[in-house]
């Protein structure tokens, strides 16, 4: 009898590792798409906002670029003209990440980096562990207590 019983703990034991095992997976599974699912809307937001700084550089640009042309003529010099070079690239640029593909060369850049150069990626002291962590936790506690007992209260 006993050994009925303690086979069918053992199945029931078995049957819950397998269930914690599945729940753990789906779990992983749920943060891995709503990481990505955040990460997309950040870069949906980025996006929009260098398209809408794009506007306000185009329309400063559309402005003043005449405007520089104007004071040229009437000055009879070419220095109002100077900082059209600057403006001329400044608009280009935000165009470019607004609008084209800057975000794709950005994020291809970023692959290769990931492939052929993994040492610029390494944090330094490595990546935390569960006994660094403890460690700074108890390190900062010691100073605490000893910030609360000292003569500094």
């Amino acid at each position: 009898m006993g050994s009925v019983i303690g086979k069918a703990m053992d199945d029931n034991m078995k049957k819950q590792q397998e269930f914690m095992l599945e729940t753990q997976r789906l779990t992983m599974e749920r943060q891995i798409h709503m990481q990505n699912q955040m990460r997309e809307r950040m870069m949906a937001m980025q996006i929009a906002g260098a398209r809408d700084m794009f506007l306000w550089f185009a329309s400063f640009y559309a402005i003043s670029t005449p405007a520089m042309i104007v004071g040229a003529a009437k000055m009879q010099s070419k220095a109002p003209l100077a900082p059209i070079l600057p403006l001329t690239f400044l608009v280009a640029y935000q165009y470019d990440m607004a609008y084209y593909s800057k975000i794709e060369r950005i994020r291809a850049e970023a692959d290769r980096i990931m492939d052929d150069e993994q040492g610029l990626l390494c944090i330094p002291h490595g990546v935390p562990t569960m006994q660094s962590i403890e460690a700074a936790r108890l390190k900062q506690k010691d100073k605490e207590r000893l910030l609360g007992n000292d003569i500094w209260m």
